[in-house]
């Protein structure tokens, strides 16, 4: 296995995968290393080191590494390596939580299968089938996809995977997160049981340990943890605000940006969406990406922000998982998440690959119960300071909706007095059953003013008395 030697919080491999020398991106296929100097990788991090060479040796892997460490090169570079031109079928098979990390790792892959004459499909919801059907039925050697739309076409009978060496699951966690478990198991059982498998996950749940004991065969486990003894890669700072100037102090932040990218993260589509909306009223260049955007509006924005034209970009928690832009200088929790395993994907957006980065939370009153038992999961206390930048504006209140209502006001007998809520003008005859309008203009307007007046001093009577009161003003001659 691959252990964790704790001097040095870098892992080491033992003598079934160790080799004579230590590894090297010129131990690949030339096409691959030419490729890799093109995007300018040229030493291999941690993960990469260990899980590379595993997998070149045919072992099945277990790998357990934070964001930003990587990974993606350590199972793309093998899985390449693994597939042969000369045979017709799929032969790599990557499955993803989601859309956005799919993409992601296709533009990683991509490149990498061109230069070895392969060819590489994407799968995920939220577009036609058509397309994804005619790009099966041209022979792609590798695939990358969601389960949910693996398994539509498997059902389909247009993918077929028997063919299938090298089967990957990235961000297994966050797949029981969303409930895929069950799907992922339906699609295992589309493949060879002679497969290859390489499973990575940020953190261990049971269903991940479930998952490796029931469909690897002695695993190689590679677990990178970060150097606790070197200096943080990301400062992390925690403000106390209050609610009615939260959105102010998000405009301070904003205004103290540096070059980089600033990912600001909600809790709700809708809440993402509104922010979104009042920072561009606000002059700041922003978007949302949401759940309820379509796919093209999804790639678009993630186009954008990654290539710097979009500098803000406010996001739920579907960015926090596998959205690896590089140059990410500025996250902030606008609003907290649900777990302390959230945060900890949130945090992970900036300070990608060694870059420094900064995380900033803002904390209202009704936060900081669930600060205080988030810091107990994290493991670490990061205690909230005043706000430092001057004193800050209340936020406008929202103007109320043209439909609203007001709430009704109750007597003390718990029943609203039948003239109180009835609109102006809508009187009707206690007796007669006349229908409203019945009575004449200037009865209806004089009606009108009586009622005012008993509503107003009308407080302190019983409802009989103000039954009997409003009787008597109806009556001819009184």
């Amino acid at each position: 296995m691959v252990m964790t030697d704790k001097s040095t919080r870098t892992p080491t491999v033992n003598s079934v995968t160790q080799s004579a020398q230590p590894f090297s991106f010129q131990q690949v296929r030339p096409a691959i290393f030419a490729e890799l100097q093109k995007m300018g990788i040229t030493s291999p991090t941690p993960i990469q080191v260990s899980a590379i060479p595993a997998m070149l040796a045919g072992h099945d892997l277990l790998g357990q590494a934070p964001t930003g460490s990587g990974k993606t090169l350590a199972f793309t570079i093998p899985m390449i390596e693994a597939c042969d031109t000369k045979v017709n079928g799929v032969q790599s098979l990557v499955l993803v939580p989601t859309r956005e990390l799919a993409i992601q790792i296709a533009d990683v892959a991509e490149p990498l299968a061109k230069a070895c004459k392969l060819k590489l499909t994407l799968l995920y919801g939220g577009r036609s089938l058509v397309p994804e059907q005619s790009a099966l039925r041209r022979g792609p050697h590798i695939i990358i996809g969601t389960p949910g739309r693996t398994l539509d076409h498997l059902r389909q009978g247009a993918l077929n995977l028997k063919s299938v060496k090298v089967f990957v699951l990235d961000e297994a966690d966050e797949m029981l997160d969303r409930g895929f478990a069950p799907d992922v198991e339906r699609i295992i059982g589309y493949t060879p049981t002679t497969r290859q498998t390489a499973l990575f996950s940020a953190t261990m749940p049971q269903w991940v340990k479930l998952t490796a004991e029931k469909h690897m065969r002695s695993p190689v486990t590679v677990r990178v943890t970060p150097d606790k003894e070197a200096p943080a890669v990301i400062e992390q700072i925690v403000y106390e605000v209050g609610a009615d100037v939260k959105l102010s102090a998000l405009k301070v932040l904003l205004d103290k940006r540096g070059e980089g990218s600033v990912l600001v993260f909600g809790r709700t589509k809708h809440g993402v969406k509104k922010l979104a909306t009042r920072l561009v009223q606000l002059g700041y260049p922003t978007a949302a990406l949401q759940g309820n955007l379509s796919q093209n509006a999804r790639e678009k924005v993630m186009a954008d922000f990654r290539s710097g034209k979009l500098p803000i970009l406010v996001a739920t928690n579907v960015a926090a998982r596998g959205i690896d832009v590089s140059d990410i200088d500025l996250v902030i929790n606008y609003e907290m998440p649900e777990t302390a395993e959230l945060f900890t994907h949130r945090v992970g957006r900036t300070g990608r690959m060694g870059r420094a980065g900064t995380a900033i939370t803002l904390l209202t009153a009704v936060d900081f119960l669930k600060w205080h038992e988030m810091q107990k999961a994290l493991g670490r206390r990061i205690a909230p300071s005043p706000w430092p930048h001057g004193e800050l504006a209340r936020d406008p209140l929202p103007m109320p909706s043209p439909q609203s209502r007001q709430p009704r006001q109750r007597s003390s007998g718990g029943r609203p007095p039948r003239g109180d809520s009835r609109p102006q003008g809508s009187s009707r005859s206690p007796r007669s059953g006349g229908q409203r309008g019945d009575r004449a203009p200037g009865e209806r307007q004089q009606r009108i003013e009586l009622h005012s007046q008993d509503a107003g001093s009308s407080a302190g009577m019983s409802a009989l008395e103000r039954a009997k009161a409003r009787h008597q003003q109806r009556q001819p001659g009184r």
